[in-house]
């Protein structure tokens, strides 16, 4: 799964490599108190200028690639440790079968999950079949 691999992205001679909290914010759509929490869980690790916060081209992309994984439905802890495993111009198989099995998984929860809710609406169902037709003999 190259979605997890932290590549250099493409360059361009007028492409900003800085980038603030606010500018990240926006780009993505969440709130600078989001970016500090990824920031304090070490998913990214701005440099400082004073109280200013410099991120990079690299914690652009863990960002993109922390908000990915919770679309996913993965832990912090689990996106941690996937982007962490990668490094340049190494091997990059552990990381992706690390990642398959994170995604086997959280498909087989989801799968539970889907199969409890459909358990509890059967009940449900089930139940208001039992109500209306006591408020039918209440009439």
């Amino acid at each position: 799964m190259s979605g997890y691999r932290i590549q250099r992205e493409p360059t361009m001679e007028n492409e900003r490599a800085e980038f603030s909290i606010s500018e990240l914010a926006r780009e993505f759509d969440v709130t600078p108190r989001a970016i500090r929490f990824y920031e304090s869980e070490g998913l990214l690790s701005p440099r400082r200028d004073g109280q200013r916060r410099i991120y990079t081209l690299r914690d652009r992309t863990r960002l993109k690639l922390t908000l990915r994984g919770k679309r996913l439905g993965l832990t912090l802890a689990e996106i941690r440790e996937l982007i962490d495993m990668y490094e340049p111009g190494r091997d990059d198989r552990p990381q992706l079968e690390r990642f398959r099995e994170v995604l086997e998984t959280h498909r087989r929860s989801l799968l539970q999950q889907r199969t409890d809710i459909e358990a509890q609406l059967s009940e449900i169902q089930t139940f208001e079949k039992r109500v209306n037709q006591q408020l039918k003999k209440r009439r």
